[in-house]
């Protein structure tokens, strides 16, 4: 009984590798890259994917490969809807987008990463996006410095690996200088960036609060560093009394 019970769990387990490796690959994988990407004996992989497939969790193109199915796209739909954070700032992004053609996001911490939950593009040929659901560094994102505001020094640095504090072109963030930012956040009540992650990107965030006046969720717009003052002023007062509309109160 004890090895059907472990045999069940590990295939859950290769179930949600195989589903985070589509997921940060952005596109279908072949059965090649999905075994080693997960680790996975090629015959289990093998009949996971028969399995996913039949039942439409995934599909499989005639080369082959690999990538989420339809049904996947009704649950992803269910959960939004169903959510009502999600689903009323879907409404203020799409409203902050069509005021400033602007890319605004619903940004969130997972765990000890960041990620994007809504996102919008601007209908410019130029603009900035970060991929859904995919994790990223606390330290890269202003979100990140303004959602930790109710954190202390000490939990701050255990909850952030150290490595997360080296950006992708290779510049170190001093610890002291990020817990600064975390604290001028939480005094001024949002978080501007520039050229962190992107040498060009400026990013606004505003904070969503839960009913303890905790910042559980941000809304963002991600523009260029040229973006003049008078613009960047309107921008973060709609992005202030948007999130303010969407906290609960």
């Amino acid at each position: 009984m004890a090895d059907t019970e472990s045999s069940r769990a590990r295939g859950v387990d290769r179930v949600i590798a195989m589903f985070r490796q589509l997921h940060i690959a952005q596109r279908p994988l072949t059965m090649r890259e999905l075994i080693e990407a997960t680790g996975a004996p090629r015959s289990s992989i093998y009949e996971l994917v028969a399995i996913l497939a039949e039942v439409g969790w995934l599909e499989t193109a005639a080369d082959g490969s690999v990538f989420f199915g339809r049904e996947m796209h009704y649950y992803g739909s269910d959960y939004a809807t169903h959510n009502d954070l999600i689903s009323r700032a879907h409404q203020s992004i799409l409203a902050l987008v069509r005021k400033y053609d602007e890319t605004t996001q619903l940004c969130m911490l997972e765990g000890n990463k960041y990620t994007v939950v809504l996102s919008e593009n601007s209908a410019r040929p130029f603009n900035i996006s970060s991929d859904i659901g995919v994790r990223v560094p606390i330290p890269w994102t202003a979100t990140g410095r303004l959602l930790l505001g109710h954190l202390n020094a000490d939990e701050i640095r255990a909850l952030i690996p150290a490595e997360d504090f080296i950006l992708d072109n290779g510049v170190k963030i001093e610890f002291d200088d990020f817990l600064k930012d975390v604290q001028g956040a939480k005094e001024q009540g949002y978080c501007c960036t520039e050229g962190l992650s992107n040498a060009f990107r400026l990013c606004m965030a505003a904070p969503i609060r839960d009913r303890a006046g905790l910042p559980i969720a941000a809304l963002c717009f991600m523009t260029g560093r040229d973006t003049s003052p008078d613009r960047r002023g309107a921008m973060l007062d709609d992005l202030l009394q948007s999130a303010k509309a969407l906290s609960q109160r």
